[in-house]
């Protein structure tokens, strides 16, 4: 029987063409197979699914270079299990480049259009399922809510995390260095040779932001949540396991479409909680609340603020890392990767094992074959020797922020203060402000109408706080509509982000 004359039945055979069929299909496809042909398809092509590759590579940041060599090993893996790969790109911008100017409005944006357009290539291209790369700050979420939304069988492929660089004097260093070392020179603790030095040794390889920020949290969530294989968040991504989980993940999709496993049969309520339960483990980013709660939605489950109090309060704080610890994630890595964390938490009861993953297998499952290590003790605590006896993040709420905030408590010593408040209508007149040293040790910080509404854009400010903790006025790693922030002389830092009701909207 010809190609032009294949019956929808032979099509659709097993159920690996969910979609496909509806442009493989019959002799009114004619037209729709000749311009495959011209991409690479055979006559034996036109049977097997078509499996997207969605990558957000660019030379914008080095984030997102590793993602093209990946996304071609990727390919090269759903070959292999039996179906054909087609690759897409979708945008990507950098957080590290766009912070502290008017770039940065872009950024959350930026999280709904890598989802909005890996969903119209998704739907017009009539693909059967896709496997997802990301690497900077927004894409990776962008990249998970295309996965709930569109709900067809998804894998996703985190990039990998950059090398910490080294300073002269055996420091270890990251890009938050460089923002600190802004606030060092601004106030004459250090010269323009040493915050030069800082700036060309911070970033050495390509790679997302080395500490436990925004990327590395939210690659952990890929893993927690099961949309990610076992054991894949945490290696660098100069790493030659990287290729080794691109070509697996390509296996993993194919296996995904025999046996019809779906993301939100993968991201439930209860693997929601699981990567809460290991964001509070690891002391992740604040951003994590607003990811998940974005994901959550896509995938149509219920997840509320007080979700994570209530998940904070029995999870403790494992993991030492930057920007509040001592770590980076290749130190993670080296001690065992995420795994050490989730299988504490499972033999604590604290895990949801039963959740099915990208495996086809469970979380306990999943585990039970890694052979996990015990934690090292120094990297991630024993879970009766925690940095903290509730998890990284919590919730707020007061006469400030009646519908909430979130605050990062990883890495705190105390749990109130009282100074001076210092209000300004915008980041950027707050760190004139403290380039100029006009902030003193006490003050308490405040940043309105940056929010989603009034900025607009919801401009992420690790430029202003790592500056004011360089510059010994403390700091931490915000996200913030409006923002309140004690300047201490220790340079220790608490932060409120995401504070609700906005003042653009006559909050309190």
């Amino acid at each position: 029987m010809g190609v032009a004359c294949r019956s929808m039945t032979d099509a659709i055979h097993g159920g690996m063409k969910p979609r496909s069929h509806e442009v493989t299909d019959g002799p009114s496809r004619a037209p729709a197979r000749a311009m495959l042909r011209a991409i690479g398809m055979t006559e034996d092509d036109f049977s097997k699914a078509q499996v997207g590759v969605a990558s957000s590579w660019n030379e914008v940041t080095p984030c997102n270079m590793p993602l093209d060599a990946l996304a071609k090993r990727c390919k090269a893996g759903v070959v292999e299990a039996g179906g054909f790969p087609i690759e897409f790109n979708t945008i990507a911008v950098s957080d590290g480049i766009s912070m502290g100017h008017e770039g940065m409005r872009a950024s959350l944006v930026s999280r709904e259009i890598i989802a909005d357009s890996v969903e119209a290539v998704m739907h017009a291209e009539r693909l059967d399922a896709f496997v997802s790369f990301a690497g900077c700050d927004k894409s990776l979420p962008g990249m998970l809510m295309a996965s709930a939304r569109i709900n067809l069988p998804s894998v996703f492929v985190y990039g990998g995390s950059i090398m910490p660089g080294e300073h002269h004097d055996g420091r270890k260093l990251d890009v938050v260095s460089v923002f600190e070392a802004v606030g060092a020179h601004a106030v004459g603790d250090i010269d323009d040779d040493e915050l030069l030095a800082i700036e060309r040794a911070a970033c050495p390889t390509i790679g997302s932001c080395a500490g436990m920020f925004t990327a590395n949290t939210m690659a952990s969530v890929g893993e927690a949540i099961g949309m990610s294989l076992p054991g894949s968040a945490s290696a660098a991504a100069i790493d030659d396991r990287r290729a080794d989980v691109a070509f697996a993940s390509g296996h993993a999709v194919m296996n995904l479409l025999r046996q019809g496993i779906r993301p939100r049969q993968i991201m439930t309520r209860g693997a929601f909680e699981n990567a809460i339960a290991v964001v509070m483990a690891l002391g992740g980013s604040t951003n994590a609340v607003l990811h998940l709660m974005a994901i959550a939605f896509e995938a149509g489950v219920e997840l509320e603020l007080e979700d994570f109090n209530r998940v904070a309060a029995r999870v403790p704080h494992l993991a030492d890392t930057k920007p509040h610890g001592n770590y980076h994630m290749v130190d993670i890595d080296r001690i065992g990767g995420v795994p050490v964390v989730m299988q504490m938490l499972l033999d604590e009861g604290l895990l949801n094992g039963e959740e099915v993953t990208v495996t086809g297998r469970t979380v306990a499952e999943n585990l039970a074959l890694l052979d996990v290590p015990a934690p090292d003790g120094e990297v991630i605590h024993a879970f009766d020797d925690p940095i903290n006896e509730v998890g990284g993040l919590a919730i707020l709420r007061g006469t400030l922020a009646p519908q909430g905030s979130v605050v990062k408590v990883a890495g705190l010593d105390f749990d109130h203060f009282e100074g001076r408040a210092r209000v300004f209508d915008g980041e950027d007149l707050a760190m004139e402000a403290v380039l100029a040293d006009r902030i003193e040790a006490g003050d308490i910080v405040v940043i309105r109408y940056e929010g989603p509404k009034g900025g607009p854009g919801m401009r992420e400010m690790l430029a202003i706080t790592g500056a004011m903790k360089g510059a010994g006025r403390g700091g931490t790693r915000p996200w913030s509509p409006t923002a309140g922030f004690p300047a201490e002389p220790t340079g220790s830092a608490w932060a409120t982000w995401h504070q609700r009701p906005l003042t653009a909207v006559r909050s309190p």
